[in-house]
């Protein structure tokens, strides 16, 4: 089931090999703000803004369909030649950014320039990028699905005034189907926004955030204002609980919160083997070895942080930041501050890591080396279909669960992301071609559709001390938001975590043998 061994890169300054463009912060960042700004208004980051109130009319974003969500069937030795092409679509989107964010004048001159200069030449990059693809799956005598070329085109979005809908919270509380989506339905209203994103020292003159690509006021709710929408039945932490049959035990792993401040911007799961994969820095727990270059053997042979040794699994999420105008490490590098990612980097004042039973029985052990991939990191692009989110506060959690806001806690109480993981497996593979196949949400009564087996569920709650933004005039002082994308704007809804189980055998034994058993290890 392992992966074969990769060249890893002999020193830090591969850490910023150029896999994005550089954003003169950002590409993307700057693309949705500052386009309701005076003429020659500069922003905190020297962007110089020669633009009329007829820039309100101009293209604030770029949205191209994912086509790694739609490559469901790509053989083996294809998928690393296939995840290479898949980063490079990125990498496009993100210089047609740029390009969008340098050419304001230009745009403002020539309503065909857009078109003619940016969307065009992107379809004709990503069109070649799809045709390798093509090439690398039919190479190895796999089937490539001809519609997939139909995904070169993106479309523009216009900027436009934003509502803010109240609380804009999903009514379902997270539940899940088994196929592995959210039944939740709750999309947010577009992001766009209606004033400029110029920033000092934390305060924003518009909507745009530190970085000029959100967060905006209309992503932040004041929780205490919010109706009750949290699942009955939930269980501790605003988690849903085992229920009163099935496997009830508990395994809890301690592995910290990162203080030791292990950090990059790869994804070795959908971007094995390219530096800034992920286009946005990771907080890593756990497993010491995660990076874009990291084979299955090097990641069983490194060290962990957390406190049983028998587990060298790897737990990484999207950093969380507040952006009160503090230039943190990475505010010159790629995933960074050249891509929009903003401000204090944010260490969690708690990282729960659980791992829970199944409802309707026993679950069996996770292969080593499983990845799972919960949420979507673009979900503000490619909708809610994968979106896998849960925002609240202390004091709050059995109450009121958010997807598409961040709240505003009151005094005494923290800020928490929680996490439920897919937990039934197809019984054969470690990962799938998009990512997602190889696992699925269990039904509400805690069946696994198609075959598939009930493992042990991930939970992982993350708490943190943020200062609480101030809402004032259609602005928002002092966000927070977790890193994201740049076309993605610092959404709430594209949070998102990830897993790779290096559990040791005997400690997975252990593990599956205390929730069958109805007993709370760690």
């Amino acid at each position: 089931m392992g992966r074969n061994a990769r060249k890893r890169r002999s020193s830090m300054t591969t850490k910023v090999i150029a896999a994005s463009a550089a954003l003169t912060l950002g590409g993307g960042g700057l693309i949705w703000a500052n386009f309701y700004a005076s003429a020659h208004e500069s922003n905190n980051n020297g962007w110089s803004q020669n633009q009329t109130k007829a820039a309100a009319a101009q293209v604030a974003t770029i949205s191209c369909p994912d086509v790694g969500q739609k490559l469901t069937n790509v053989p083996q030795n294809a998928r690393q030649g296939v995840a290479t092409e898949l980063a490079n679509l990125d990498k496009q989107i993100t210089e047609a950014y740029a390009r969008l964010a340098s050419t304001r004048q230009a745009q403002a001159g020539d309503s065909g320039f857009v078109q003619n200069a940016i969307v065009g030449p992107l379809k004709e990059k990503r069109a070649a990028t799809i045709d390798r693809i093509r090439i690398d799956i039919q190479r190895v005598g796999g089937q490539f699905n001809t519609t997939l070329s139909q995904l070169a085109a993106c479309t523009t979005q216009n900027a436009a005034p934003q509502t803010n809908a109240g609380g804009g919270q999903q009514q379902n509380g997270g539940q899940q189907n088994n196929g592995g989506q959210q039944q939740n339905g709750g999309q947010q209203n577009g992001g766009q926004q209606n004033n400029g994103g110029q920033q000092n020292g934390g305060q924003q003159q518009g909507n745009g955030g530190q970085g000029g690509n959100g967060p905006v006021a209309a992503d932040f709710v004041d929780i205490t204002k919010v109706q009750g929408n949290a699942q009955l039945g939930v269980g501790q932490n605003g988690l849903a609980a085992n229920g009163n049959s099935g496997s009830r035990g508990t395994f809890t792993s301690k592995c910290g919160t990162n203080a030791n401040k292990n950090h990059n911007t790869d994804n070795v799961i959908v971007a094995p083997g390219v530096a800034n994969g992920a286009h946005h820095l990771h907080d890593y727990v756990g497993n010491q070895s995660n990076d874009a270059f990291a084979s299955d053997q090097e990641l069983a042979a490194a060290q962990s942080t957390c406190q049983n040794q028998g587990d060298k699994s790897s737990y990484f999420w999207p950093v969380l930041r507040l952006q009160n105008g503090t230039q943190d490490f990475d505010q010159n590098a790629d995933g960074g501050g050249k891509e929009g990612n903003v401000g204090q980097i944010l260490q969690a004042s708690q990282a729960q890591i659980k791992f829970v039973g199944n409802k309707k029985g026993n679950v069996v052990a996770m292969p080593t080396a499983l990845r799972i991939i919960t949420g979507d990191a673009k979900a503000f692009v490619n909708g809610n279909a994968n979106a896998n989110v849960n925002w609240s506060c202390t004091g709050f959690e059995n109450k009121v669960q958010l997807h598409d806001k961040y709240p505003i806690c009151p005094q005494g109480s923290q800020v928490v992301r929680t996490t439920n993981f897919q937990s039934c497996w197809d019984g054969q593979n470690i990962d799938s071609a998009n990512h997602r196949t190889h696992v699925a949400f269990a039904a509400a009564d805690g069946s696994c559709a198609n075959g598939f087996k009930a493992i042990p569920q991930l939970q992982v709650r993350l708490v943190y001390n943020v200062p609480a933004p101030k809402l004032q005039n259609g602005t928002v002082v002092n966000p927070y938001a977790v890193d994201t994308f740049p076309e993605n704007l610092h959404k709430p809804i594209t949070d998102h975590n990830d897993f790779i189980n290096f559990f040791s055998q005997n400690t997975m034994n252990q593990m599956v043998n205390c929730i069958n058993t109805g007993k709370k290890c760690q």
